[in-house]
């Protein structure tokens, strides 16, 4: 089993370096190590650089396009030996390298399942969040009216394929299928045609919806930016609470223009209080007086 998103060219071992070989990476065979196996001097036999390879029991070897038959041949007494996968690429070295391992970072990355349902609008990618009830796949289907795609309903499944990055999407059975009470299961590819849906999005939001509580201060300025954390990423969050007549779709569409917005270096919140002169530009830009504002 594959376990390492990094991959390795085993020029080093094959020169009798194998100080920093790793075992558990799948090691690819291009036109240097060619060149080295078919340039070695008569007192050295490729067969013994390659079974020093071999001998590590690598998970696998690949070969690039440019790699001829004389070179497979060699490894594959060696592979039967010690039971190593041999695979031939029909790419250069470089390119077959960085594709996979753009797909060993995605089918390898941490990962977990949240409960919620994941839609793109606008090109953001929004996780919609809240107790059982709250709305959140009525507001999606509203979403989908207006033109924006559905990735996942009811489990998202969350994986970290970078540091700063996640990308979300459906578990394979209940892809493209939203749960709606009072009506059933509907099929959005089917009822509302293939631009209504999406494979994977990347989170760039997450909405919190909440049932609305008379007792509890909400964010009316945006000062205050909230995150959550996914993975160990922080992802802005913003919490929405539910009241009757209130157009949630709406609101989720505003949320995510001005998560953009924010993420391109606008801030509505802090012009507006700027433009008042209600914000202390020595001081990290807090507000100065927002009491003032809440209680107007």
């Amino acid at each position: 089993m594959v376990s390492a998103m990094e991959v390795s060219r085993p020029g080093l071992i094959l020169a009798r370096d194998d100080v920093n070989f790793s075992a558990n990476r799948i090691q690819f065979i291009g036109n240097s190590e060619q060149l080295f196996l078919k340039g070695l001097p008569e007192n050295e036999k490729a067969e013994d650089c390659v079974e020093r390879l071999m001998s590590r029991h690598p998970k696998a070897i690949v070969f690039s396009v440019s790699v001829t038959e004389d070179i497979v041949e060699l490894f594959m007494p060696f592979a039967k030996k010690y039971e190593v996968p041999l695979l031939k690429s029909d790419s250069e070295t470089s390119f077959s390298v960085s594709s996979l391992v753009s797909y060993l970072n995605v089918e390898l990355a941490e990962r977990e399942t949240r409960h919620g349902v994941l839609v793109e609008v606008f090109g953001e990618g929004v996780l919609i969040t809240g107790d059982s009830g709250v709305g959140k796949s009525e507001n999606v289907v509203e979403l989908i009216n207006r033109g924006h795609r559905l990735v996942a309903d009811d489990a998202v499944e969350i994986r970290k394929v970078s540091k700063r990055t996640l990308v979300g999407s459906a578990p394979d059975n209940i892809r493209h299928f939203i749960e709606l009470r009072g009506v059933g299961i509907i099929d959005a590819r089917r009822l509302f045609g293939m631009k209504s849906v999406k494979n994977t999005s990347r989170i760039d939001l997450v909405v919190d919806l909440e049932a609305w509580d008379d007792t509890k201060a909400y964010e009316r300025m945006g000062i205050d930016e909230e995150d959550i954390s996914i993975l160990g990423v922080n992802v802005p969050l913003c919490t929405v609470p539910v009241s009757p007549g209130r157009n949630l779709a709406v609101i989720i569409e505003v949320a995510a223009i001005n998560n953009r917005q924010k993420k391109m270096g606008y801030n509505s919140a802090k012009e507006l209080l700027s433009n008042l002169g209600m914000l202390d530009e020595e001081n990290d830009n807090k507000p100065t007086d927002l009491d003032v504002w809440h209680n107007a």
